[in-house]
């Protein structure tokens, strides 16, 4: 699944590349948070029997957009894209396999560990490590509505996908990554395209409200 707020190009180019590589039984779920007639219609005639779009309007925010993508997807294993991610391989099946492994709650190429306590968080190689990273993620669905889903008042997506990887690791398993799969990460357009002023205070508010939950929570910091 992907959350659409706009530039056509970049979500076609994901949608063409996930249905050119995936090997593993899928269906691919668009979310268009966008509000935009002309997205609107352009999903419309993207219409494939194992393509399905939800559309928001008005706009519902990026974690609100997610939860109802888990809710009425069809499959158990869940991959939420960024429409900056271009597959060039099938990338699915390995994040897919990764979930047979009940230790796993989540899994991705890009995974982040935490500095300083839970003030800043880093790249990281991992295999295990505090969270991953939104552009690609694996998670099972009933695990994802066991944790509560994410917590929709992350309405800008910065930091929602540090908070769900925690509310996963709450309820048991590691945030695993998984390396070499066969994608590329292109300019993220809602970063790039968001006045510098404004994303760093939607992320700034989006952090605290990490914080405030997650503050006290060193358990599950990974130690390995």
């Amino acid at each position: 699944m992907a959350v659409i707020n706009g530039w056509k190009p970049d979500a076609e180019r994901w949608l063409l590349s996930v249905f050119k590589h995936t090997k593993a039984d899928f269906e691919f779920l668009m979310l268009d948070d966008s509000a935009d007639p002309a997205i609107a219609a352009w999903l419309g005639s993207r219409a494939a029997e194992r393509l399905r779009v939800l559309r928001f309007d008005p706009p519902v925010g990026f974690a609100a957009a997610v939860n109802a993508g888990i809710e009425t997807a069809a499959g158990e294993a869940c991959i939420l894209f960024d429409t900056s991610i271009e597959l060039t391989g099938d990338a699915v099946s390995p994040l897919v396999a990764a979930l047979l492994d009940f230790k796993v709650a989540i899994a991705g190429p890009f995974g982040l560990r935490a500095t300083a306590g839970m003030k800043e968080f880093e790249e990281s190689a991992g295999p295990h490590v505090d969270a991953i990273e939104g552009y690609c993620m694996a998670f099972r669905r009933a695990h994802a509505r066991a944790a509560g889903m994410l917590d929709p008042k992350f309405r800008f997506y910065r930091i929602a996908d540090i908070d769900f990887s925690f509310r996963l690791r709450e309820q048991g398993g590691k945030a695993v990554v998984v390396p070499g799969l066969p994608l590329v990460k292109h300019e993220h357009r809602a970063w790039e395209s968001t006045p510098p002023a404004e994303r760093d205070r939607l992320s700034k508010r989006n952090f605290y409200r990490f914080l405030d939950r997650w503050r006290l929570r060193d358990d599950l910091l990974t130690r390995q």
